[in-house]
């Protein structure tokens, strides 16, 4: 069975270096999943440059749609990942694991988002019509749901390369939920 190890600066391209060096001095280290994509020469810069676009959506925003896809698709990597990231940006212990079961009930403008997330991610793109009606009456726009979709597929890339590698997790675990999907 093929064993996918964690490639080392020295062992990617010059590209992958610089960006290796960049996510040391911005995050003390690399994360495993950002340094399996530098088995590529262009994939690990395609992916930080998808993922760092310009969105309408804030950070809080982006998470609850992180933790909501991660949940969905069973990916125990990016819910840790993005449970650290939730809390830096402001998000509790309760706060996360309920968005992770794709509701806030704490803030009606994000249980809309999380209550669309999960639709669209755990149907592949076939939610509920009225789920869309209440994210618009929430106060996001057309593009907003554009932004939407574009940032589950950014989640999906993530949450499905790290099924496939199964590199070790490098953050704090996240709780396991009993209803976790994968």
């Amino acid at each position: 069975m093929t064993k996918f190890e964690v490639p080392v600066r020295e062992e990617v391209g010059a590209e992958n270096k610089t960006i290796f060096d960049n996510l040391k001095s911005a995050l003390g280290f690399v994360p495993n999943l950002y340094a399996v994509l530098a088995y590529s020469d262009t994939g690990l810069g395609r992916y930080l440059q998808f993922q760092n676009g310009k969105t309408s959506l804030s950070n809080k925003e982006k998470e609850v749609i992180n933790l909501v896809v991660s949940q969905v698709n069973g990916c125990r990597y990016c819910q840790s990942a993005h449970t650290v990231i939730a809390k830096m940006n402001g998000f509790n212990d309760q706060q996360i694991l309920e968005i992770r079961s794709g509701e806030a009930s704490f803030d009606n403008r994000l249980d809309a988002l999380a209550k669309l997330t999960f639709a669209i991610s755990s149907t592949r793109g076939n939610p509920d019509k009225t789920l869309i009606d209440r994210f618009m009456a929430a106060g996001y726009t057309s593009g907003s749901l554009v932004d939407l979709v574009l940032a589950i597929a950014d989640k999906i890339v993530m949450n499905y390369l790290h099924k496939i590698t199964e590199v070790a997790i490098d953050f704090p675990e996240a709780p396991v939920m009993v209803t976790e999907n994968a």
